[in-house]
Order: structure tokens, then C-alpha cells, then sequence
């Protein structure tokens, strides 16, 4: 089953875990002194903040999947969707490690789409695409980067 996934850039980390953890009447699943996560099943949904310089707000939204066959049709739906897909394919990000892509809706809102395959205790590998600083997880930079494969083979 699919899980619906929203990740919110936030200026105090402190204060959002208290208003979510009130909000969602639990308290995070994984908390890192710059990010935190609640893995909800009522909404099922995998909500994430993170305070690592990035502008307040929604940073993307994505579709996670428990399986590789789910991975598998999602992917096609992607390449379906008449927009230039980012396949980043396996990546550590966000204290997990991942296959992942990525892909924007004609407005310009970044989604993500991705399989856990285990956890990390680091934030991301630190690597980054080309013309890109070296933070993981930034969908701006990596929307650049669908961007200029739009412009070149678009």
C-alpha cells in the first residue's frame, strides 16, 4: 500500500515537533537535531520536517511505496506523465537509505518517489547534481537538473 509523503522546510525545529506531535497526537518516529518524521497511519501518510537552511514551506511532496513492484508502477507512471523524470536510483537521504526519482507537475511542485530500504545515521551521502550545491534532499537543485535535461532533450 502507498504512502502519501509531504516534506516541510521549517525555521524552528523545536517548536514544529511540538505543534505536529499535538497536531498528530504522537510524537515524531525518528528526531535528529535537524529533522524529524511522523510515519501516520490514520491519515496514512509519512510527514517530514527539517531545518537545513531551506526556505519555510512545502519543500515537495511524494509517494513512497513498500515494494519494488509498487516502485516498479509508479516509475511507469512517471514516464507517462509527459515530464522529464530524475531517476536518482539508490541514495542515502533523510537518515534512509532509498531508490528514488524525481519528477515536477506542470505548476512546478517537486515530487518525489521512493522505496525505503533501511535506515542511516547520516542525513544524506552529500553527493549532488551537476551545477548543484551538495545538500541532500533539495528539490530545487534537483529540479534544476530536470530542467536542463527538459531543455536539452525535452
Amino acid at each position: 500500500m502507498k504512502r502519501m509523503h509531504v516534506h516541510v522546510a521549517v525555521d524552528d525545529l523545536d517548536a514544529s515537533i511540538r505543534f505536529y506531535s499535538h497536531l498528530f497526537a504522537t510524537g515524531p518516529t525518528v528526531a535528529k537535531p535537524d529533522y524529524a518524521k511522523w510515519m501516520l497511519d490514520d491519515p496514512r501518510v509519512n510527514f517530514a520536517i527539517s531545518a537545513r537552511g531551506a526556505q519555510a514551506g512545502i519543500e515537495h511532496l511524494g509517494i513512497q511505496v513498500e515494494d519494488r513492484g509498487e516502485l516498479a508502477e509508479i516509475y511507469e507512471r512517471l514516464e507517462r506523465a509527459d515530464r522529464p523524470v530524475l531517476a536518482e536510483g539508490a541514495t542515502t537521504c533523510c537518515y534512509a537509505k532509498s531508490e528514488k526519482s524525481w519528477i515536477e507537475d506542470p505548476q512546478g511542485v517537486k515530487w518525489e518517489t521512493f522505496l525505503t530500504t533501511g535506515e542511516s545515521t547520516q542525513y544524506g551521502n552529500e553527493r549532488s547534481l551537476p551545477g548543484a550545491t551538495a545538500a541532500c534532499c533539495t528539490p530545487a537543485e534537483k529540479a534544476q537538473a530536470i530542467a536542463a535535461k527538459a531543455a536539452c532533450c525535452g
